[in-house]
């Protein structure tokens, strides 16, 4: 074990996956976090308990929280339709924020984070978020990034003692297929991965959520077999 810690925001999703093998490679001891926040995709949780073991990190753990009951979210509330773009369908996503938008999310997620770190004695914090390859969310911008590691180094013992915490975003510039690319030189095993918004219980993908179809064009880019499962 390295005495360098770190959080890693884990989802079980690609994105997670290939940030925790990058937080390992740089020599992290990585200590994995995940949440059931009500998400309808909460299958995603198993995954990110395999992708811990596998990968090599020291410790994972799953945070019950229920943002879910404020709705406002196709992810979250049962009552809105998670949006998908259908084969020959030829409507595109808009450049509005989308209904699998969960309000405040990495915010929370973060400051769960943060609160772990400090226990630890971490100084990093790394995030899977991507501004070029996303679905519009705001909390995915490096301004927002850029705010709460400020907000960070503010509010915490760590921070006003000096010990300056960085919330670290490795994949921020990166287009799906660079990550992709960059997850498999590092051994990530994209099968045992998931990135739908509505998957069931049998790890099955539905294909035609935003998050599937931007999983299919980064391996179509990346010159690569898709290994999801898709129904």
């Amino acid at each position: 074990m390295s005495d360098r810690r770190a959080v890693v925001l884990l989802s079980g999703g690609l994105d997670s996956a290939t940030t925790l093998a990058i937080a390992v490679n740089e020599g992290f001891s990585c200590y994995c976090l995940s949440f059931d926040y009500g998400q309808r995709h909460r299958t995603e949780i198993e995954y990110a308990r395999e992708l811990a073991d596998q990968l090599g990190a020291v410790e994972h753990r799953t945070a019950k929280l229920d943002i879910g009951t404020f709705g406002g979210s196709a992810l979250t509330d049962k009552a809105l339709e998670v949006p998908v773009v259908r084969e020959g369908d030829e409507s595109a996503p808009t450049d509005e924020i989308p209904l699998t938008y969960v309000p405040a999310r990495n915010t929370v997620f973060l400051s769960y984070a943060l609160g772990w770190a400090e226990v630890l004695g971490a100084y990093d914090i790394f995030i899977g978020v991507n501004a070029v390859d996303y679905s519009g969310y705001p909390d995915c911008r490096p301004e927002f990034v850029a705010a709460f590691e400020s907000l960070a180094n503010l509010a915490t013992k760590a921070g006003v003692e000096g010990n300056k915490i960085s919330i670290q975003t490795p994949l921020i510039k990166l287009r799906k297929e660079e990550i992709i690319l960059r997850g498999i030189s590092l051994g990530v095993d994209y099968s045992q991965t998931v990135s739908c918004y509505q998957l069931g219980t049998d790890g099955k993908a539905c294909g035609v959520c935003d998050s599937c179809r931007i999983r299919k064009a980064g391996f179509a880019n990346a010159n690569l077999q898709d290994p999801t499962r898709y129904l």
